[in-house]
């Protein structure tokens, strides 16, 4: 078993290309992709949604009253840790090819739910998810376990790359 984690500057395509390889391939997946909340154009949070339709905001600049903060942004720590719950029940409950995270990032380090699922899923399952591209002492020892491959995602790399991580969790 091999998993496969994404990694590349902000901004990169990496949760692009999670997205593509998921609706590409013919696999029951369980997990969660995080996207941008925009007004007017400009990013104002992160938005969390699992595949079952869950769907919580992650972070935004109108939470000033959070202690967990990432540059402009406030953490909605337990609106992850909800999303995490209930990702673990539906991975005790349903059948899965594949576990998704989007992202293994310091926003959601924060939260040592969220860690704890991580190291599971990675331990347990089957994983394609995406990992900021700094590390600290977690993502380092993420980004070295032998169980785990990970791929640099570049403008120049990324069509080859949807194919070759699609063959890998085929």
């Amino acid at each position: 078993m091999v998993n496969i984690l994404v990694t590349g500057p902000p901004r990169s395509g990496k949760s692009t290309l999670i997205s593509k390889i998921i609706s590409n391939i013919n696999s029951k997946v369980i997990g969660f992709i995080t996207t941008e909340i925009r007004e007017n154009y400009s990013r104002i949070g992160f938005e969390i949604e699992t595949f079952s339709g869950h769907k919580k905001v992650l972070a935004s600049k109108n939470n000033l009253s959070s202690r967990y903060r990432v540059g402009k942004y406030g953490i909605f720590l337990e609106n992850l840790n909800f999303i995490i719950d209930r990702l673990q029940e539906q991975i005790l409950n349903e059948e899965c090819d594949l576990i998704i995270i989007d992202e293994i990032g310091k926003m959601e380090l924060f939260s040592q739910s969220f860690r704890n699922f991580v190291l599971k899923a990675l331990d347990e399952n089957k994983v394609l998810g995406t990992i900021m591209l700094k590390d600290n002492d977690f993502t380092y020892r993420i980004k070295t376990r032998e169980d785990t491959t990970i791929f640099m995602l570049s403008e120049q790399n990324r069509k080859k790359m949807i194919s070759k991580i699609e063959e890998l969790v085929s």
